[in-house]
């Protein structure tokens, strides 16, 4: 890889079909699974802050489920060059339902949030099943089932645009964000007496939340836990003040995934298990 990036090294010959391996494959995975784990791991941390609750995840919103439901419809229907289309739009749909439910108080709350997501997670849960059951074959189920457990099997080049800016960009406006995260993290009450509008904030961090995990999810199907736990070791690492807990949770989701997708493919010699 140095090698084809320019640098003088002595190697000695290196095969096409070798060189074709570790740049084309190898090394797009292996970058892909950095931004994915970053990216996991970031809006784990957010979302642990914004409703203020240590399990708290990416998947709080519903977002596993909708995905299932959009990649489900895509591969049932035979689209399956839609599926990644059909995730990120049942995603979305998904996060929307969730914040119209946990609004239909007059106010949104971080109780309200959770319980919303909650219910929605399960009906677009029981909708997915119920599709499988009377319409999938074979071939659809196993397509489904590898694609809902995750994989970087795959990766190309291309594959990398979309997540990288997304990922770019989010961790550049959350990284300037870790007053707000502080405060919330001491309740509500307290946010509030600081003069953190927390509705806005609310509404804003789960939008990009909801967006950032919606495109990981249709890039590389659904990976959980890391969001979950990296969010914590980062805490027994630097504490629990957001201005180090969040870059350090990023670097350790996206060293998380690569790991998780090494012991993927070594497991079992000649078959490779979803992450």
């Amino acid at each position: 890889i140095l090698s084809r990036l320019g640098f003088p090294l002595e190697i000695g010959e290196v095969s096409k079909s070798t060189l074709a391996i570790v740049w084309n494959m190898r090394f797009p995975r292996v970058l892909l699974g950095l931004i994915v784990g970053a990216g996991l791991s970031m809006c784990g941390s957010v979302m642990q802050s914004t409703v203020n609750n240590p399990i708290a995840e990416p998947y709080v919103l519903g977002i596993s489920a909708g995905a299932t439901l959009g990649a489900t419809l895509s591969i049932i229907l035979g689209l399956k060059v839609m599926i990644s289309l059909g995730a990120f739009l049942g995603a979305i749909l998904a996060t929307i339902a969730v914040l119209i439910i946990a609004s239909m108080q007059g106010r949104m709350t971080t109780s309200s949030l959770i319980l919303s997501g909650t219910v929605v997670n399960a009906l677009f849960l029981a909708f997915s099943n119920f599709i499988i059951s009377v319409g999938a074959n074979a071939d659809s189920v196993m397509t489904i089932k590898f694609w809902t457990m995750g994989s970087l099997a795959g990766t190309s080049w291309a594959d990398l645009v979309l997540p990288t800016i997304v990922v770019g960009m989010v961790f550049l406006f959350f990284s300037t964000q870790y007053r707000v995260f502080n405060a919330m993290m001491m309740g509500d009450e307290a946010a509030l007496t600081l003069g953190i509008p927390l509705r806005f904030y609310w509404y804003l961090y789960v939008t990009m939340v909801a967006v950032l995990t919606a495109v990981l999810v249709a890039t590389c199907g659904i990976i959980g836990f890391v969001g979950l736990i990296t969010p914590h070791l980062a805490r027994g690492l630097v504490g629990t003040n957001y201005k180090r807990l969040f870059p350090v949770a990023t670097l350790l989701g996206a060293l998380f995934v690569i790991w998780a997708d090494v012991l993927s493919r070594v497991t079992i010699p000649n078959a490779e298990l979803p992450i």
